[in-house]
């Protein structure tokens, strides 16, 4: 009853989101729904970062299709432990015979010796990643961003092919990597090289597919999630002004990467048909939409300091402070859009989705990015003092690989750890 009333409330928060009661994907899940038993059920997956909202939300529903192996990889112990909890409390049962997680960094020696004692798995899902466009704040955090989303994704690769994989290899995009204007849209633009070029790893002999998708609605560490631990700890809620953003809900998250991971075409990135005049949302609207949802009135400030003591003021008025703020930090956009320029969604044979052909970089520039990559982190663990990387270099880098990142990267010196 307690897990029935938890899923009923997330599908009540994401609404306020979406407008969607049902999954925009439901129509592609009842027709693939052959396709996905035939290629899941009695098969090895290893998901890897699948504790965190996406991930879980897609090993739920690749559980119901009963592999006979499911390994989950990743190093947030108490999501793991939560994890097993809500699969094994499920009400349609858990019928997965051989289920394992592990607290694993997917880049160390430990993953790789794990996956060399495993048989080969047929499907890898990959959903870890330094996702936050507030990671651009200085040059340690984004490299810790390129290491996870770039460097470590090709050592797997490349410890996958030791181990023969065959099968088929996901990763998670995200729709930033389209025309990127922040360093974390860029680093998953170039995930999507390395992936899709076999730069990292040569004859690797598997399916390669991604997605780039919206905003998970109240998923771990979204600006939406905050809105209801602002009320229960008396903060303001906050939200960038005239901001635009494309939402789908956990279980469309899901479905987006069941389908994605199992069903679409090899050298392809799935996108979500989701229309600007119909699907994108103010972040405001969602805002003063939770508190009316709440039946709490917005009352609006621009002045940070002033909605703090509001919220002392307004407590048990039937009002809540909201603060909007204008939309001049680094990276953010002020839209969002999942095809980029030079590319073209086609039908992929879905009703809710469609696909984009992978657009290759200059050939060999992934692997030099790679090679010079792992020589900067290499110097950086020598006895000798290490050579300080600022942002230009790691700018210089990217555009490497995206020149027109020069272009649509947006600077700033104001960054998210500086707002409220």
């Amino acid at each position: 009853m307690l897990i029935e009333d938890k899923r009923g409330k997330n599908r009540e928060l994401a609404f306020i989101a979406t407008g969607r009661e049902n999954s925009i994907f439901s129509e592609d899940m009842r027709h693939f729904e052959g396709q996905l038993t035939d290629k899941l059920t009695g098969k090895r997956v290893l998901a890897i970062g699948a504790a965190g909202s996406i991930g879980s939300a897609t090993i739920s529903v690749i559980s119901g299709f009963e592999p006979s192996a499911l390994h989950v990889i990743d190093q947030n112990e108490n999501e793991l432990a939560e994890l097993v909890r809500t699969l094994r409390s499920s009400s349609g049962g858990f019928s997965v015979s051989d289920f394992r997680t592990l607290p694993l960094d997917f880049g160390s020696p430990a993953t790789r010796l794990f996956i060399h004692d495993q048989s080969p798995y047929d499907f890898v899902l990959n959903f870890a990643a330094i996702k936050h466009v507030r990671s651009e704040k200085d040059s340690f955090s984004m490299l810790q961003m390129f290491d996870t989303n770039l460097l470590k994704q090709a050592r797997l690769l490349r410890w996958l092919g030791e181990a023969q994989f065959k099968g088929r290899y996901f990763s998670v995009s995200t729709d930033k990597a389209a025309n990127p204007s922040s360093f974390m849209g860029a680093s998953k633009r170039l995930m999507e090289h390395v992936m899709f070029s076999g730069e990292a790893v040569k004859d690797l002999g598997a399916e390669i597919v991604s997605a780039r998708f919206a905003n998970v609605a109240f998923s771990n560490g979204s600006l939406l999630q905050s809105f209801p631990r602002r009320i229960e700890q008396a903060q303001p809620l906050a939200a960038p002004i005239d901001t635009r953003r494309y939402f789908v809900s956990m279980e469309e998250a899901g479905h987006l990467c069941t389908l994605a991971a199992v069903c679409a075409p090899d050298q392809h990135i799935v996108v979500p048909k989701l229309s600007p005049d119909e699907h994108l949302v103010l972040l405001e609207d969602v805002a003063k939409a939770f508190l009316e949802h709440l039946m709490l009135k917005p009352v609006i400030f621009s002045d940070e300091t002033k909605a703090v003591q509001a919220t002392s003021l307004l407590r048990g008025t039937g009002s809540w402070p909201l603060l909007l703020t204008p939309l001049d930090t680094a990276g953010e956009k002020a839209y969002e859009e999942f095809v980029a320029n030079g590319e073209s969604a086609v039908d992929g044979g879905f009703a809710g989705l469609s696909v984009v052909k992978y657009k290759s970089a200059a050939s060999g520039s992934i692997g030099r990015l790679i090679n010079t990559l792992e020589d900067l982190f290499a110097a950086a663990n020598m006895s000798t003092l290490p050579q300080q990387i600022d942002k230009d270099r790691l700018k210089e880098l990217v555009a490497a690989v995206e020149p027109s990142f020069l272009q649509t990267h947006k600077a700033s010196a104001k960054t998210l750890d500086s707002r409220i």
